[in-house]
């Protein structure tokens, strides 16, 4: 672990519902901040109910939010940034490589998960019937992961080597893989293999998981 920084604070609920654990996004943070082996502690705020605190520093009311001294950010894309700006472990240093490690994490955001994540919410409500609703995200969904499919087919990671980029991405399409949606689309799937079999993202996913499993 890298002690020549200032330990970063992150804050995610005390508990959570089965469902979403592992998938709670303090995930993303928590990866990243394992792959540039920058110390960090971790912090809870309730469940229910949410404080005047907490609206402080997330405006909705969610997690995670990450405070290094005395700057706070909420939302886990604006963290990721922050951290691959100040980590070449997350973040090419070549000019051409950082600016497309950039795009395609604003692309994993605006294109794949505005995508992935109505998909998933319509699957984890059980609402996967024949209905308008599902027949459009389904759609939606589908066409998106035909543009990654030959993207994530020729290279092994967005930007060359391994950068926010690809935790923002593969975050996305892994909520999509847990229902079996990348069976289609072998390139995607393997990429997420990929990812998701790096050390960094075992141990922030075992490290969530024990998180809230120690509140129950």
């Amino acid at each position: 672990m890298n002690t020549a920084i200032k330990p970063i604070t992150l804050t995610t609920f005390d508990w959570v519902p089965q469902m979403p654990r592992g998938y709670v996004r303090d995930i993303r943070v928590r990866w990243a901040l394992e792959e540039a082996e920058w110390p960090y502690r971790v912090d809870s705020v309730p469940f229910r109910p949410r404080h005047a605190e907490h609206y402080s520093h997330q405006p909705f009311g969610q997690v995670p939010w990450m405070s290094d001294g005395d700057v706070s950010i909420f939302e886990s894309g604006a963290m990721l940034l922050y951290l691959g700006e100040r980590s070449a472990a997350l973040m090419p240093v070549d000019p051409r490589a950082r600016s497309e490690a950039k795009e395609w994490l604003f692309a994993a955001l605006n294109s794949v998960e505005m995508a992935s994540l109505p998909w998933s919410l319509l699957h984890f409500s059980g609402e996967t019937g024949d209905t308008p609703a599902f027949k459009l995200f389904d759609d939606f969904l589908k066409a998106r992961l035909q543009h990654m499919e030959p993207v994530l087919a020729g290279r092994e990671w967005l930007a060359g080597t391994f950068s926010i980029a690809d935790i923002m991405m593969a975050d996305a399409l892994r909520l999509v893989d847990r229902f079996d949606g990348l069976a289609e689309h072998p390139a995607c799937r393997a990429y997420v293999a990929r990812a998701t079999a790096r050390p960094s993202f075992l141990k922030a996913h075992a490290d969530q998981m024990a998180h809230f499993a120690a509140a129950d």
